[in-house]
């Protein structure tokens, strides 16, 4: 059924067109129109948000601030493997994606960290890559308490994936 439901929904759209007697095909090239307008809106912000990674990774800042936070996480019973994913969960989700793969194949997939880990990759989102994109598009400049809130959400996220992980699955 699955394989089935992306054109039932297209025939529905084009059965509705026919109804309502409006040009399908226009109106689809409009829209494709108005989406490359916010796809060149954000572009600056994704570039920004794309170097500053950068520039995270290769300045070794990343080691440096798991370090400086282990002990704080280990007393929170956060697996230290996977303090350099909560730092870069919120920021990328392509390097959180790398960062998830080093662990999986440093430690094992039913290891507690390979299980917070992969509850964190499921459970918490790419807070700033997301800001950038809505608040680009609808040209926001003032953020107010979203970054503060999301944050906040994220490291909800992360001890809260360790704490289920243990009560649940260790």
């Amino acid at each position: 059924m699955s394989d089935h439901v992306i054109p039932i929904f297209i025939a529905l759209i084009m059965i509705a067109g026919l109804v309502k007697r409006v040009d399908v095909f226009s109106e689809f090239v409009e829209g494709a129109k108005e989406s490359l307008g916010s796809a060149f809106g954000i572009l600056p912000a994704l570039i920004a948000l794309m170097t500053a990674i950068g520039m995270f990774k290769a300045s070794g800042a990343l080691d440096v601030i798991s370090a400086a936070v282990s002990p704080i996480t280990e007393f929170l019973g956060f697996p230290k493997e996977c303090i350099p994913l909560a730092l870069i969960r919120p920021i990328s989700g392509s390097g959180a994606l790398a960062v998830f793969g080093s662990i999986l194949s440093d430690v094992s997939p039913d290891s507690y960290a390979g299980r917070v880990a992969s509850v964190i990759v499921g459970s918490t989102e790419t807070t700033f890559y997301t800001a950038a994109v809505y608040y680009g598009i609808t040209k926001i400049k003032k953020t107010r308490h979203t970054i503060a809130s999301s944050l906040t959400a994220d490291f909800t996220g992360f001890i809260m994936s360790a704490l289920t992980v243990r009560l649940l699955l260790h």
